[in-house]
């Protein structure tokens, strides 16, 4: 390959495979371009800075913009941003810092242009104390206006990940904290039971909470003073929206890149594009569900990182596929953690195929005896044809990271009988002889064969 391999944007997908494709072949020449100053950084961290457990900003970059070019020779452009690419031509057009414009020839390209923080038509949206927290300067903007303007009241819209996490942040810097969502539930990924468990506690912990409450906008003078309602406003001095991300993928559709159709750009297993040469990775791509094996968006870390990595180890000659995605994710809400995996949602089973079957259990994560016992709440779902686990969500003060056993189990297409035989460690310090996995595992199955009695 005579021109280099240049990547479009510099955090997880973008610096994972410049890391790797260098790695696997140094005398491969790797051109980043990065329209921001951030690169590398840890963007789930983020409400972790704003709440104080992390002490400073910088402590979320992974690797510096002068490590990824000192160390590991990356030719690493910050404050430039690709505002065309030419597929024909195959090369990329660029725009610096000083808004000069180059073009920049490629042998293969990477798209990592990630994802944007999605900002309805609200009403007042432009008011001082109107945030949304998708960026290292947006957490910064947050945390600054906290400090500055001391705020006593905040309003977060959207209950997903980012509003549960925001609600315990922003109760640790003392502010009251009102969370709206226009569904009926909080976490609506992670199913009914987990929902309700997590509602709950958030209600102890003092957080205001309006299910099926749709927000019109924002009223105030300069800065926000309250959230309006349909039939109603409630008073408030600092606002955080989050209500989900939308792909970037304007450049690649610009260029004729085909998108899927949950509208990120479309790959195949080995994250290239419909255009020979090019890939995608990352938030603003899509990757097979390993449940249904049909395209799914789920911008997650772990499978940025992990597919930047794969198309690294292909384009430095190695070709190696960048992994599907069961939608495996955790979250903290305040003293619980919630998780899940697969498919656990009824109506999204059936429209994949399948007949779902589910239990909901509670079990100790450790013996009666033993210090420390809690219960987990534990959700699996599985076909009733085939016994295949299909999912599972988990949720309980403790124990949440048990989630990754059912991942396993989903990734590998394993039975319901299967799951309840794995040989999982025992010791009182750590979970009962029969772990909660495996005592859903057996309620499920025992569902499974009273049903094919009948």
């Amino acid at each position: 390959m005579e021109d280099p391999f240049v990547i479009v944007g510099g955090d997880a997908a973008g610096m994972s495979a410049a890391s790797k494709a260098k790695r696997e072949d140094p005398e491969l020449e790797v051109v980043v371009f990065e329209k921001g100053d951030w690169v590398s950084y840890a963007a789930c961290g983020m409400p972790y800075y704003i709440k104080g457990t992390v002490e400073e900003l910088e402590d979320l970059v992974a690797v510096t913009p002068d490590q990824f070019r000192d160390k590991r020779d990356v030719d690493l452009r910050t404050n430039h941003e690709v505002v065309a690419i030419d597929v024909e031509a195959e090369t990329v057009t660029v725009e610096g810092p000083d808004g000069e414009r180059f073009d920049q020839p490629y042998g293969a390209l990477l798209i990592g242009t990630g994802a944007r923080a999605i900002e309805p038509p609200f009403d007042g949206f432009d008011l001082e104390g109107v945030f949304t927290l998708h960026s290292m300067d947006g957490a910064a903007a947050v945390d600054s206006y906290i400090d500055e303007q001391e705020p006593k009241a905040a309003a977060i819209v959207g209950g997903g990940y980012v509003g549960v996490e925001m609600a315990e942040a922003l109760a640790e810097r003392g502010i009251e904290v009102s969370m709206f969502e226009m569904l009926p539930r909080t976490l609506q990924p992670f199913g009914e039971a987990t929902a309700t468990v997590v509602e709950d506690h958030l209600r102890e912990q003092g957080v205001d909470l309006y299910l099926e409450t749709a927000v019109e906008g924002f009223d105030g003078e300069a800065s926000v003073e309250r959230v309006a309602l349909e039939d109603d406003a409630v008073e408030t001095d600092l606002v955080i929206v989050g209500v989900g991300v939308t792909p970037n993928v304007e450049i690649a559709e610009e260029a004729g890149i085909e998108l899927g159709p949950t509208g990120a750009i479309a790959t195949d297993e080995y994250g290239r594009t419909s255009v020979e040469s090019v890939y995608a990775a990352g938030d603003c791509a899509e990757a097979t569900n390993v449940v249904t094996g049909e395209p799914d968006h789920v911008p997650l870390a772990l499978t940025a990182n992990r597919a930047g990595r794969a198309i690294g180890t292909t384009v430095a000659g190695s070709p190696t596929e960048t992994g599907g995605t069961a939608g495996t994710a955790i979250v903290k809400a305040f003293e619980l953690g919630a998780a899940r995996t697969g498919i656990i949602d009824d109506e999204r089973a059936r429209e994949a195929g399948f007949e779902p079957v589910s239990v909901t259990i509670e079990a100790p994560t450790r013996p009666h005896y033993y210090p420390g016992a809690v219960e987990l709440t534990v959700t699996l779902v599985a076909d009733r044809s085939s016994g295949r686990v299909l999912g599972a969500s988990l949720v309980g003060r403790d124990g949440a990271k048990r989630i990754d056993t059912v991942a396993t189990a989903v990734h590998s297409g394993l039975t319901v009988a299967e799951l309840e035989n794995l040989d999982l460690a025992y010791a009182p310090p750590f979970s009962p002889v029969w772990d909660p996995i495996l005592t859903a595992a057996k309620v499920l199955g025992g569902k499974l064969d009273t049903d094919d009695e009948r």
